[in-house]
């Protein structure tokens, strides 16, 4: 990295400043000193603007639309490394050789029990609860029969807590559709025995199609990290005080179960169910996102980051026309997905705005033609995006300037008063 010097000026103070630079080239200016040496702040609502940590583990261009995990592009790692592989990448920082894949793989599947106390914890939950909030409960209460021992190899826990999460996950959705408890099938890869999981039952196996199976493994891949989200950065918050990586988890999961974060693909199908009751006029809904007076909303179009095409958006829909096509299915819901997408690509009006289809957009038609219920596509996106938050965990955990995060406010509350 290179160091560059950089002023600022206030009022009469002038504070120079130490810019760090990247190895892509972002500049980020370091103002450790500002409030020290001249008594203010920055106010960055959002934190858009600001960086909190530096990290070795993805890089994002969000002009040119590239997404890299440890330096390999994504449209690499979709076409060539398997979503355990990746998982190996993100905390290890280098791909694995055969044997090591395998091992880790046999390390992974070697823990998919499910201690069977977790089934009372399941009886004692509605099943009309939300998916996110079961999970979140089924991971909790792990935590109370986990071995704090395993936490001190990190990459024990990292193998841990991939397989356990994948195991509750799929009990979420046994129990939110009134399946019995089952414990998985551990001679299928991870992304089939997650399927397997969730569908099958012990009179009749859930036979696991090729295409849904890799299908299932690339959304994975596509979700696995995309550096200091909403609920990275919040694993990251918590792990800073010293909480284990568990309970950081815990946190990740709950910001996620946000509808402006994980629950997003969740809305767009809501969006389409809504278009659908309507008479199935998407034209009609690309009027009113048009309109600045209607606060109707495009939902999966257009992204924070990338202010070019989402680079998981161009994998995942060509993945989409060839499942949809491959397995022949016939969803109106879908084929008003397929006309919308088509109709705003060719509007003037989204194409300027570079407002174009999101990873989001694409995720949720997949995951309901698979016949995954709305409500359980959050739970999906957590188990991919948890090597993610693991490998950030562990990062930070080694970083030296890693300290417990504490913003400053701007207070604008009243002045001191008394109490007559």
């Amino acid at each position: 990295m290179t160091m560059k010097d950089a002023k600022l000026v206030y009022q009469d103070q002038e504070l120079a400043l130490s810019s760090v630079e990247g190895t892509e080239e972002e500049v980020g200016l370091d103002i450790r000193a500002l409030r020290a040496t001249t008594g203010a702040i920055t106010l960055d609502p959002g934190f858009g603007n600001t960086g909190s940590c530096q990290s070795a583990i993805t890089y994002i261009d969000g002009e040119k639309g590239i997404l890299r995990y440890r330096g390999y592009a994504l449209e690499d790692l979709a076409e060539h490394a398997s979503f355990v592989s990746v998982c190996y990448l993100l905390l290890h920082g280098e791909l694995p050789t055969s044997s090591q894949a395998a091992t880790f793989d046999q390390r992974i599947t070697e823990k998919m029990g499910v201690v069977p106390e977790l089934a009372h914890v399941l009886s004692g939950l509605p099943q009309g609860s939300h998916p996110m909030t079961v999970v979140s409960t089924l991971l909790a209460a792990y935590g109370a029969h986990a071995s704090t021992a395993a936490e001190q190899d990190e990459e024990e826990a990292f193998i841990t807590l991939m397989a356990q999460f994948r195991s509750l996950a799929a009990l979420t959705y046994r129990h939110v559709a009134g399946l019995p408890f089952r414990q998985a099938d551990t001679s299928l890869s991870f992304s089939g025995g997650f399927l397997e999981h969730m569908f099958g039952t012990d009179e009749q196996p859930y036979r696991v199609s090729s295409v849904i199976e890799e299908t299932m493994d690339l959304l994975f891949i596509l979700h696995a990290d995309h550096e200091q989200n909403c609920s990275t950065s919040t694993v990251r918050v918590v792990g800073s005080s010293g909480a284990t990586l568990h309970q950081s988890l815990l946190a990740g999961v709950g910001a996620l179960s946000g509808p402006l974060h994980g629950g997003a693909n969740q809305a767009v199908i809501e969006m389409l169910e809504m278009i659908a009751a309507d008479g199935g006029d998407y034209g009609k809904y690309l009027a009113k996102a048009k309109d600045k007076e209607d606060p109707f909303r495009l939902m999966g179009f257009g992204h924070r980051v990338y202010k070019n095409f989402d680079p998981r958006a161009r994998l995942i829909k060509r993945l989409a026309d060839e499942m949809l096509r491959e397995l022949g299915i016939n969803d109106p819901l879908l084929i008003i997905a397929q006309e919308l997408e088509k109709a705003a690509l060719s509007d003037a009006y989204f194409v300027t705005r570079k407002l174009f289809p999101n990873v989001d957009f694409y995720s949720g038609i997949l995951y309901r033609a698979m016949g995954i219920p709305t409500d359980f596509f959050t739970v999906l996106f957590a188990l991919g995006r948890l090597p993610g938050w693991m490998s950030h965990w562990v990062e930070m955990k080694h970083d030296p300037s890693t300290k417990i995060t504490r913003p400053r406010q701007i207070y604008v509350g009243p002045n001191h008063r008394t109490i007559a």
